[in-house]
Parts: C-alpha cells; structure tokens; sequence
C-alpha cells in the first residue's frame, strides 16, 4: 500500500502529494489566465492567506491553488516528501 504524504503549502494548509500535477511560478501571462479561468469556473483554492501569490499548484482535478510560498520551496518540500 503506497503512503499517502501531504504537501504543506503554508499556512497550515496541505495538499496530498499524490494529486499534484504542477507547480509553476506565477508572474507569466498563461498562468495568471489559468488562475482566472480556475476562479470563474469554481476550481480556485486560495491558500495565500491574503499574501501575495508566489506559486501555482495544479492538481490531477484541474484544481488551481495558490500558495505565498515561493514555487522552488514548495518544489523542495514536494521533492522530500516524495523522496521519503
């Protein structure tokens, strides 16, 4: 049976490692689309706390959430989770 880690994205706030698709950094034009196309059709999940949003995970279910911790930290944070 393969564990079922969590992803902490900030703030208290985890995502299971096992439906993360992507995370991007969010300053280029794609990703701001992505994330108004994920508020306008109820898929966005804001995690930010009221901060300013520094990386983009996509999720398996098209799912969009925003995280105020840098994308390459919570890329680190995946890579060590996942590597346990």
């Amino acid at each position: 049976m393969q564990k079922q880690g969590l992803l902490n994205v900030g703030f208290g706030n985890f995502v299971v490692l096992s439906r993360v698709v992507s995370i991007v950094n969010p300053t280029s034009a794609p990703m701001r689309r992505l994330r108004e196309d994920a508020r306008q059709e109820g898929r966005l999940i804001d995690a930010t706390q009221g901060r300013k949003t520094r990386a983009i995970i996509v999720t398996d279910s098209n799912h969009v959430i925003l995280s105020a911790i840098q994308a390459e930290t919570v890329g680190q944070r995946f890579s060590a989770e996942e590597g346990e």
